[in-house]
């Protein structure tokens, strides 16, 4: 019920740096943090499955199709992104339907394919650097 101090320290020193980062980071980076925090609630979302804790699977589970709803897949430029971006806008879309199942049937093997399949776009995306190409930005207006 209650915590410690040093706890509440740590918890408000961890927040305030990811605060920091997001508003320092360019578009590239922000992509970056937008898979590693999707990456991160998955894995919540497993742990929580196995310890039986439903409230926190919903919870992990929920910031996860969030992440991919408003933040990857809202942030792609069709417009110009052509067949990549298509692909990748199919790939969050299915990923959130495996998300959901995974969730409604407690079943982490969906949530472990999700991660499967995200894991080597996050690396490459990670790889290529700098703000990457254009069609891969936010379009003006709204964020990744």
């Amino acid at each position: 019920m209650f915590t410690s101090a040093s706890h509440r320290a740590a918890s408000a020193y961890k927040r305030v740096a990811a605060e920091t980062s997001v508003q320092g980071a360019d578009p590239h980076t922000l992509v970056g943090l937008l898979f590693d925090a999707l990456l991160q609630s998955i894995s919540e979302a497993r742990g929580a499955m196995v310890r039986g804790d439903i409230a926190a699977k919903g919870a992990a589970l929920g910031k996860a199709v969030r992440i991919l709803e408003e933040g990857l897949k809202a942030g792609l430029n069709l417009r110009e992104g052509g067949e990549i971006a298509a692909n990748l806008r199919d790939l969050y879309a299915y990923s959130t339907l495996r998300l959901t199942q995974g969730n409604l049937r407690n079943d982490p093997a969906a949530l472990e394919e999700v991660s499967k399949l995200i894991e080597p776009v996050a690396a490459s995306w990670k790889l290529i650097g700098g703000p990457g190409p254009a069609y891969l930005q936010p379009v003006a207006g709204r964020g990744a």
